[in-house]
């Protein structure tokens, strides 16, 4: 059985029981339906995002109040001087949970003590901004697969978006100096232990300008990227230091709600195209226009919402070019079909896909290690997968509501 490694930093009772409100979950070896582990995105909390507003940095790199759903999102591939491979997931969740009734005191205020003449249930903290943050640091190496998670409130977590900074606890992503790249990500627990640089990556925005529609309702994000990360410096696994280097993708994304009623999840990928494939292109380029081509496929995202039937009701996408330039996939334009399956504890994931995308030759997916479950207090798949045919690249896929 493959090795999974769960270990978490516990808040209040107040704090998980809040968190376990909003999300609805229950641990991942229960036979509960699926429809809980997705009720945290298809339930609206804050504003909708409107279609039309133009993106604004360094602005849009911090936090977005009033949207309920956001997140700063990091994976990577990455080799060892040794030549061994490794998977990597850094992400800090912020989610609006106003129904928690703890109103702001000012600082340095005495906190009110309850009265038995009161039959009010409100309790007053200074601490409490109602959002709760959360972050997820995974490592991957072989077929071992280890998930750490840290829950915090205001003033133990903080995004600040210039000088960029997102942490929470001594877990953090931050711009080096005053431009947003290069970054600078830290992350431990135990045995464990992150420190890279990610520098050199054109930023691209998905859907419309940013704008990214989830669901045939309506249902929509601002989504964008920076997908082709460089990465160095040092990685600790099982106390086993590694020098590394590879590419990061990194993703950033605000909702009010990102799924219907009726649907249970999605399944998301980014692929990036491995060396030799690049330089294959630039090569050939070089033989017919004598010059290098920047404008094959070098970056893929794909993803499909599926329904109470787990069968898949949305897909869109984003072909991202070595420049950076973006060709949306439009809900029609891309197909996406489960080819194997494995097992485990009693629920079936897929394992293995084909994706056809319009204008490209059809895409082989399929995950690198087996069990790549964090299984914490809200669990969901985040692995390497490698592509193959129209494309062919390493990346991470996302699997949640299975």
């Amino acid at each position: 059985m493959d090795r999974i490694t769960v270990k978490s930093q516990s808040l209040s009772m107040l704090m998980i029981m809040a968190m376990l409100f909003v999300f609805g979950c229950q641990p991942m070896n229960k036979t509960n339906d699926n429809a809980g582990e997705s009720s945290a995105w298809q339930t609206a909390s804050g504003e909708q995002v409107k279609k039309g507003v133009p993106l604004v940095f360094p602005q849009d790199h911090g936090a977005h109040q009033k949207q309920g759903i956001e997140w700063w999102y990091l994976t990577a591939n990455l080799t060892a001087t040794t030549g061994e491979t490794f998977g990597v997931q850094w992400t800090l969740f912020r989610t609006l949970m106003p129904m928690v009734n703890m109103p702001m005191v000012n600082a340095g205020e005495k906190l009110k003590e309850p009265s038995n003449k009161d039959n009010s249930t409100q309790t007053q903290f200074n601490w409490w901004d109602n959002n709760l943050y959360f972050a997820h640091f995974a490592v991957q190496h072989q077929q071992q697969h280890v998930a750490f998670e840290r829950f915090a409130r205001a003033g133990q977590a903080s995004v600040r978006h210039s000088p960029f900074v997102a942490e929470i606890d001594n877990w953090q992503l931050a711009s080096q100096g005053s431009s947003f790249l290069p970054l600078t990500l830290n992350a431990a627990d135990g045995d464990y232990r992150l420190n890279i640089s990610l520098s050199d990556s054109p930023r691209v925005l998905h859907g419309e300008q940013g704008y990214s529609q989830k669901t045939g309702a309506g249902h929509a994000s601002y989504y964008y990227s920076y997908p082709f990360l460089a990465v160095n410096g040092e990685l600790t696994f099982a106390g086993k230091k590694y020098q590394v280097s590879g590419n990061a993708w990194y993703d950033r994304e605000w909702s009010a709600s990102l799924l219907s009623q009726e649907q249970l999840g999605w399944d998301w990928f980014s692929l990036v195209q491995d060396e030799a494939s690049q330089n294959a292109h630039e090569n050939m380029s070089a033989k017919v226009h004598h010059k290098e081509s920047a404008d094959y496929v070098k970056g893929l995202m794909v993803f499909c919402i599926r329904g109470a039937a787990q069968t898949y009701d949305y897909c869109s996408g984003s072909k991202i070019s070595k420049r950076g330039e973006v060709s949306h996939i439009n809900q029609g334009d891309v197909d996406i079909n489960v080819v194997d399956t494995v097992t485990l504890d009693g629920r079936k994931y897929p394992r293995k896909w084909q994706i056809k995308v319009r204008d490209m030759p059809a895409i082989s997916i399929e995950t690198i290690t087996r069990d790549s479950r964090n299984q914490l207090t809200f669990p969901y798949w985040e692995g390497r997968v490698k592509a193959s045919g129209g494309f062919n690249g390493v990346g991470y896929a996302e699997l949640t509501g299975y």
